[in-house]
Order: structure tokens, then C-alpha cells, then sequence
């Protein structure tokens, strides 16, 4: 899995046939599937925000991200899945929260500062790419967003439920390292778009 927070450099060619242009890879599919199990699982979570097969579906969810990530080394990275990736990692991490905070599950200002985060550092990656910059996915990244899966999973699961102050803890740890890697990405953006020649003048 690349980061919800990264895009990794992407291959000209890779050994299994398939290009940096390709869209049908194995693990495009993967991804487009959470994209597309995430609304159900969203409306499952709206109706039993703590039970078993809400945390099942869940976790599943999470496993496909280790997955395809697995299967891109694989099978080699893509831009399409360097676009949709960190696309299907925050539609179910920013819904989940959405709905837990709707549900008085958790706090709505931990859940704030991850969308806030997030939607920021798909804009600063949008406009650092214009400028000929890709800022690769790092191991910090890929903590943070197993950090934000686990912190949901303890709302969501029946033994741990009902102790906030446990669950509240690995929300505001998600929260940390979310903020931390988004400092990080800035501070390597600003590092490489330095090194970049200067435009020519005239």
C-alpha cells in the first residue's frame, strides 16, 4: 500500500507488462473495490456503529489497503493508482469518522484535524506536482494510516467500546502522527522543489 499522504515515483516500465499509464492492474481493482464497499460499509456503520460484523467490515476493508499495496510492488507502481490509492484510503477513513462523530462516538475536534490534514495535503500534493515535484510515500506514512485503522477499529469493537479514555488515546495518537507526516511531506516538498533548476531566464 502507498500512503493515503504519498505519491510514490512511478516506473516508465515494469517487468510484469504493465506501464505507469495503466488502469486495469490488480491492484487498481483492489482499490476501486474498497472504493465501491465503502458507502455499504458506511451504512452499516450508521446503523451499528459498535458490533462485530461493522469491526469485520472494517477490517477487511484495511486489509485490502495492505493488499493492494502488495500487489503494486508486485506488479510495479501506476499513476492511477498513485491518484487512487490515497483517494480510497480518505473516502473510508474521513466517512468513518464522519459518521462516529454523528454518532457521538468520538470527538469531532481529533476527526477535524485529520479531514483538515488530509484535504490540505491533497492540495499542496496537487499543486507541488505542477511544479515537477513528487514527494514519495514514506515508513512514518504508512504507521499513520495502520494508527488511524486500528484508533477506529477500538471504536468499533464491542470489548473496547465502552472505554473512551482507551480508544479516545489511539484517536489523538492517529491524530500526531497525521499531523507529523503532513509536516514531513511539507518540509521534503519544499526540500526537493529547491533542488529543481531555476527557469530559464528571458
Amino acid at each position: 500500500m502507498t500512503s493515503v499522504s504519498g505519491s510514490p515515483a512511478v516506473p516508465a516500465k515494469i517487468a510484469s507488462g504493465f506501464g505507469s499509464g495503466a488502469l486495469l492492474t490488480p491492484a487498481n481493482l483492489l482499490t476501486l473495490g474498497r472504493i465501491a464497499a465503502t458507502p455499504p460499509f458506511l451504512w452499516q456503520l450508521t446503523r451499528h456503529p459498535v458490533a462485530w460484523t461493522t469491526l469485520a467490515m472494517w477490517v477487511a476493508l484495511c486489509v485490502t489497503d495492505l493488499l493492494d499495496g502488495k500487489l503494486a510492488r508486485r506488479h510495479g507502481a501506476t499513476r492511477s493508482g498513485a491518484f487512487l490509492d490515497p483517494l480510497a484510503d480518505k473516502v473510508l477513513v474521513l466517512g468513518a469518522l464522519a459518521v462516529l462523530v454523528a454518532a457521538s462516538r468520538i470527538w469531532w475536534v481529533p476527526a477535524l484535524l485529520i479531514a483538515a490534514r488530509e484535504v490540505g495535503m491533497s492540495w499542496y500534493r496537487s499543486w507541488i506536482a505542477r511544479r515537477g515535484v513528487s514527494v514519495p510515500a514514506n515508513q512514518t506514512a504508512k504507521v499513520k494510516t495502520w494508527v488511524q485503522c486500528i484508533a477506529v477499529g477500538l471504536v468499533l469493537l464491542p470489548a473496547t467500546a465502552p472505554h473512551p479514555l482507551l480508544y479516545g488515546s489511539v484517536v489523538w495518537l492517529a491524530v500526531a502522527l497525521t499531523l507529523f507526516t503532513g509536516a514531513m511531506y511539507a518540509v521534503e516538498g519544499r526540500r526537493l522543489a529547491a533542488l529543481l533548476p531555476a527557469p530559464a531566464k528571458g
